[in-house]
């Protein structure tokens, strides 16, 4: 009898203590959830004055040439995990060992930048395509209390273990300080800006950003002007650090990348702001 209540009382301290962190978890506001501070590892900020080096992208633009989908009915591209084959689910792997087998400080900041952002997405479309029909990144969780996949080691660089949490947030966002990165990382969400259908490079790293950030406002997703509210995605919410100090100057970024008819108006905007972000697989 003596061992049962014990058990009993342990049980009970258990479901207590999972109670009390789901409460706790669910209490917490959007930006714990789901922004990362953005701390610099300064590891990673050396980088060459020259380039000196030459990366090959063609692995990566390969898959992308055949399983994402650019012309969709909804405006958003979509990656077909579920086709790609074992030999390309190879080729992305052997596309990543690449990437991490490079000297990364060897190279220029705009070739580190481009590096990151690539290494970010191959990783991500990986990740969905090791894990097959789940119905968002965030069912690919690494214990109870898991958001999704974002802090699990996913390769090793120089010696150093990584997660796309420390691309994102410790290399990428405080190191290069440009918001349009924002809009360059794809989390395989419908809600998420465009998975690009070319490799970033040193070259074309601002062109594509820059191009990459103005589709996102001109979809529906990003931006949405109604009579009483204008609708944005969270991103402008969880990493408003990053487009400015206030709900004026984010809405002031917002505009510089809105299209021409609608720049004046968010720009000026004085009402409400909705945010709003879909979790759902970026699949066909």
């Amino acid at each position: 009898m003596n061992g049962r209540r014990r058990n009993t009382h342990t049980s009970k301290a258990v479901s207590c203590c999972i109670m009390l962190a789901l409460l706790l978890v669910t209490a917490l506001p959007a930006r714990a959830l789901f922004e990362p501070k953005s701390e610099a590892w300064e590891r990673w900020r050396p980088a060459a004055d020259v380039a000196t080096i030459t990366l090959d992208h063609s692995a990566w633009a390969n898959v992308l040439s055949r399983y994402l989908n650019t012309s969709t009915d909804s405006g958003i591209y979509l990656f077909d995990y579920a086709a790609v084959t074992s030999a390309d689910r190879q080729q992305l792997q052997s596309y990543v060992d690449y990437l991490a087998s490079q000297p990364v400080l060897r190279l220029t900041a705009q070739q580190q930048q481009a590096y990151w952002i690539n290494l970010y997405n191959a990783l991500t479309v990986a990740l969905i395509v090791d894990n097959p029909g789940v119905a968002s990144i965030r069912d690919i969780k690494d214990g109870f209390f898991s958001l999704g996949p974002w802090n699990r080691e996913l390769v090793t660089v120089d010696g150093v273990a990584l997660t796309l949490n420390d691309i994102e947030h410790r290399i990428l966002r405080p190191l290069y300080r440009d918001a349009r990165v924002h809009f360059a990382v794809n989390c395989a969400s419908l809600g998420c800006p465009d998975l690009q259908a070319v490799p970033f490079t040193a070259n074309n790293l601002d062109a594509l950003m820059d191009s990459a950030a103005r589709a996102f406002l001109a979809h529906p997703r990003g931006l949405t002007i109604e009579d009483e509210a204008i609708t944005v995605s969270t991103i402008f919410k969880w990493f408003d650090e990053d487009f400015g100090d206030s709900k004026a100057a984010v809405l002031s970024w917002i505009a510089d990348y809105a299209p021409e008819g609608s720049a004046e108006e968010v720009r000026g905007w004085a009402g409400k702001v909705r945010y709003e972000y879909d979790w759902d697989l970026n699949k066909p």
